[in-house]
């Protein structure tokens, strides 16, 4: 069996260490003459997130119920004006202010921590894992909230076992809330059973209550372990649950919640100072449950079990496999590449770090050819690092204009996250704002930076003899950063 060659030269090995599996390097020089050890070395828990005012958790929730509570009051007010008052506009809506505050300092704090990090190839993880687990500004349930979520529940763990990944994504409050499991009760709980006692003493016709909301089973299911059902083909294939495991599933996870009335005051006890979330047992519905043939018993044991069980799952090894090669390494992986790391995750009983270095230990892996583009993300923190611009280039705009490029930070459109395929952000419109985007920047930073020697400090041998010609032959500073910018080699990665 041929191999390809592993790394071709020390000098493109610190090219592709710095740009495909970092963030990006104004000089080359940073990541030394043992590319792979640069890499191995950054393995670890995501470092602190660098910002003022960043909220854990707890706090989050309840700045978020301190919300409610206006609204509501509001609306009240609302429904006693008189028909000539003017109607108060969305953005007037008493305690947003917190809210937009603390959502712009979560997304300027995630922007500067990635382009001031010394651990580019760790922050890199900490964003896939957080676009793998996605909670999302989107729905409007979760503002104030993101933020605490990835610095809780993903940076910590992105170094350690999947299983614990899983556990504190699945419990987070965020999570519960985001998919809805906040207000999802068995049908046999006791908060059903007394809501139906209710409606016949008061001489009501009950209605059909069962109160049980799948989102979170079948995204946990789908999204973050087993993969969709019948996927993967031509990897092996993944998934192998059923509607029925859907539901189950949903029934072990009934009960565990995040109370907003709750959240206002801490409880007696304390323990709503630590997790914002919790286990109801009254929301919870009794009795066994049986998932992938595996009998749960009632009560808040059941959810960490069955997680643990989905973690080791071999369709999850399979699937967190591609994903992370498709990542990293190409749109289509290769399924060799995808093979090891499935073997690594098996054998090591899915620990994080065996992964990566299955990952950079792979020949294909370090394929000289650039294959990935780069999301609007990565290419606006890449372009902050490579022009040393630092956290200055988030202080007017907290997200840097991403959001103009088609990506808005921590608001990915759905709970798949945003997509890691090419053709999803090599539209017209989006290569157009791409060019609008570096162009801005170059006018700004274009006359005190070389152009010339920034491209072959960063880019090294990665960088082709047409980008360097049109570098050189640029008619001013400006021009030659925006075409640095937007020259396929930094584009991809």
């Amino acid at each position: 069996m041929t191999r390809t060659p592993y790394p071709p030269s020390p000098d493109q090995a610190a090219a592709l260490a710095a740009h495909r599996f970092g963030l990006g390097e104004p000089s080359l020089q940073g990541v030394g003459g043992d590319a792979s050890g640069w890499l191995l070395a950054q393995i670890g828990p995501a470092e602190p997130q660098r910002g003022q005012d960043l909220a854990q958790g707890v706090e989050a929730v309840r700045r978020y119920a301190a919300f409610v509570q206006l609204q509501r009051a509001s609306a009240a007010s609302a429904q006693a004006m008189a028909p000539g008052d003017a109607a108060m506009r969305p953005e007037q809506a008493p305690g947003i202010e917190p809210l937009r505050q603390a959502v712009q300092a979560d997304v300027r704090a995630r922007l500067v921590t990635a382009a001031l990090s010394t651990q580019p190839f760790n922050e890199r993880l900490a964003l896939f894992w957080a676009n793998h687990f996605t909670v999302s500004l989107a729905k409007g349930s979760t503002r104030g909230v993101v933020g605490a979520y990835e610095r809780e529940a993903i940076r910590p763990h992105i170094a350690g076992s999947f299983d614990q990944l899983l556990q504190a994504a699945v419990t987070h409050a965020g999570m519960l809330r985001y998919l809805d499991n906040d207000q999802s009760a068995g049908p046999r709980s006791a908060v059903v059973q007394r809501q139906a006692r209710r409606n016949r003493d008061a001489g009501e016709r009950p209605p059909r209550i069962t109160g049980l909301n799948e989102n979170l089973a079948r995204e946990v299911l789908e999204l973050h372990t087993l993969g969709v059902a019948g996927g993967g083909t031509a990897y092996g294939g993944w998934g192998g649950y059923t509607q029925a495991d859907v539901t189950e599933f949903a029934r072990v996870l009934t009960g565990w919640r995040v109370p907003l009335a709750a959240a206002m005051f801490s409880a007696a006890d304390g323990s709503a100072k630590d997790s914002a979330s919790r286990f109801d047992p009254a929301w919870h519905d009794p009795g066994p449950k049986t998932v992938l043939g595996r009998r749960y018993e009632a009560g808040p044991e059941a959810l960490p079990a069955l997680l643990s069980d989905l973690a080791r799952h071999p369709s999850t090894a399979r699937f967190l496999s591609v994903k992370l090669a498709r990542h990293f390494v190409a749109d289509t992986p290769p399924p060799a590449l995808v093979a090891r790391l499935e073997g690594a995750y098996l054998q090591s009983g899915g620990q994080l770090p065996a992964l990566y270095r299955a990952l950079l230990d792979s020949p294909e892996a370090w394929l000289p050819q650039p294959a990935k583009l780069k999301t609007p993300e990565e290419f606006v923190i890449s372009s902050v690092r490579l022009l040393g611009l630092g956290a200055q280039a988030f202080e007017r705009a907290p997200d840097g204009g991403i959001t103009t490029l088609g990506q808005r930070v921590q608001g990915a459109p759905s709970p798949a996250g945003w997509p890691d395929m090419a053709e999803e952000w090599l539209g017209p419109d989006a290569v157009w704002k791409r060019v609008e985007w570096a162009t801005r920047v170059a006018d700004r930073v274009g006359r005190r930076v070389d152009a010339r020697d920034l491209a072959r400090a960063s880019l090294g041998p990665l960088l082709g003899d047409d980008t360097a010609r049109q570098i050189e032959r640029a008619a001013d500073g400006p021009q030659a950063v925006a075409l640095l910018l937007l020259a396929p080699e930094f584009q991809r990665r």
